[in-house]
C-alpha cells in the first residue's frame, strides 16, 4: 500500500475563523487558547477526520505543539497530529515562512496543504515540486469547506490511482 499524502493544515483562518461581520457570526464555538479567544468552526472537526481516512494530517501552524494541547479534544479528532515547528523570522508576514518546513517533513511524497495565507512564493514552489502538491487557499471568515474538501479527496483519490 502506497503512503498517504501528507496534509498540512494551518489553524488560524481555516478552522479558527476571523474577520466575519459580528452579525453574520458562523457556526462554531469560542475556545480560549492560552487566554485567547479562538472561534473554531462547526464543521472543521467532520471535516478532519473525513480527510484523516485519505491523508496523513499535519498541524501546519504558528501554534506548533499548542495544536495539540487544545485542537484534538475541541474538534473531536483521533489523537494528536505530528505538527511542524517554525524557524522564527518576524520580517516574514506571510505563509512562505512555512516552506523550509513542509518541504523538510514531506520528502518527496505527494502533499496538500490548506491555509488562507498562500502566496505567490507558495505557487512557485508547489509547481516546482516533482511530486503532486495541492494548494487549497481558504478565506478566514469561512474556513474549510465542503467544497474543499471534496477537492482534496478527488485529488487524493487521483493521486493514489497506479500508474501516475
Amino acid at each position: 500500500m502506497r503512503e498517504k499524502p501528507a496534509l498540512f493544515v494551518d489553524v488560524d483562518g481555516v478552522i479558527s475563523l476571523f474577520g466575519f461581520a459580528p452579525g453574520a457570526m458562523p457556526a462554531g464555538q469560542f475556545e480560549t487558547v492560552d487566554g485567547i479567544a479562538h472561534f473554531l468552526s462547526a464543521s472543521a472537526g467532520e471535516h478532519l477526520r473525513l480527510l484523516a481516512n485519505h491523508f496523513e494530517p499535519v498541524w501546519c501552524t504558528g501554534w506548533e505543539e499548542k495544536a495539540n494541547e487544545y485542537l484534538p479534544h475541541a474538534l473531536g479528532l483521533d489523537g494528536p497530529y505530528p505538527f511542524l515547528m517554525f524557524e522564527r523570522n518576524p520580517g516574514r508576514a506571510h505563509a512562505h515562512w512555512k516552506l523550509d518546513a513542509i518541504a523538510a517533513y514531506a520528502g518527496a511524497r505527494p502533499l496538500a496543504w490548506i491555509d488562507d495565507a498562500h502566496d505567490e512564493d507558495c505557487a512557485a514552489w508547489a509547481a516546482a515540486r516533482a511530486a503532486p502538491t495541492l494548494l487549497v487557499t481558504t478565506a478566514p471568515a469561512i474556513g474549510l469547506t465542503g467544497a474543499d474538501v471534496s477537492e482534496l479527496l478527488g485529488w487524493a483519490t487521483r493521486v493514489a490511482q497506479p500508474g501516475d
